[in-house]
């Protein structure tokens, strides 16, 4: 026997059909923020670059711990990347700025840093995230960039000495920084004119080259005499 057809919505439409179409254009419509569309993932290149600056500032936070304990244990220790008086990292690790918090500053690279690399591996597993999550995440970045612009201050104008690692985490910072910014504003997630919007969606490498550069030619002018002499 065949099974009586089953009823429609005078469309010739299938109300099973009528269903679901109507519980996935309910899952997908903006007008539902609690809904997938309100998460927002990231493409595969931002990610990478999460877990690429990420990775290069725990190196520098793992290897500046290091060096930390060995100095802590011989005081007469000198660091591989003390090269002169200027590239000078065991003058910078024996500052008091060294240990802002308290505790020395690597250490908490250690943990951050983690965090990051954590980040961004899970939005190449495909995650999405909530907006709450990106504003949190893009509010630690911009700690991060506004702690290592104090540490570069010190460094140039108090302690009067660079650390290699330490600028390979000021390096690695400031791009996150720039980029969690870009993918914020260009997303909606942050506030912004359409101009900027524009601005980040085609030229989010603009902000990050131009700070890094300012940060160089600082570097530069500071130590002018002896990059010359």
């Amino acid at each position: 026997m065949q099974k009586p057809p089953q009823p429609s919505d005078g469309n010739g439409v299938m109300s099973d059909t009528m269903e679901v179409s109507d519980e996935v254009d309910h899952e997908h419509d903006p007008r539902h923020p609690e809904g997938p569309v309100s998460r927002l993932g990231a493409s595969r290149a931002f990610a990478v670059m999460l877990v690429l600056t990420g990775a290069a500032g725990l190196l520098a936070a793992w290897v500046i711990t290091l060096d930390k304990f060995k100095l802590l244990e011989d005081p007469s220790f000198t660091p591989g990347c003390s090269l002169n008086p200027v590239v000078s990292c065991g003058s910078v690790m024996k500052s008091d700025q060294a240990a802002a918090f308290g505790f020395p500053n690597p250490m908490l690279g250690l943990a951050t840093y983690s965090v990051v690399i954590c980040v961004g591996m899970t939005l190449l597993a495909g995650a999405r995230m909530p907006r709450w999550y990106w504003l949190t995440f893009n509010f630690g970045t911009l700690f991060g960039v506004g702690f290592v612009t104090w540490l570069q201050y010190q460094s140039l104008y108090n302690i009067n000495a660079l650390c290699l690692w330490c600028c390979l985490a000021w390096v690695g910072t400031i791009i996150m920084f720039w980029y969690v910014t870009a993918h914020n504003v260009r997303h909606g997630y942050l506030p912004a004119p359409r101009w900027a919007r524009g601005f980040f969606g085609e030229f989010p490498w603009v902000l990050p080259v131009l700070h890094l550069g300012i940060i160089g030619l600082l570097i530069l002018l500071r130590w002018w005499d002896f990059w010359t002499s």
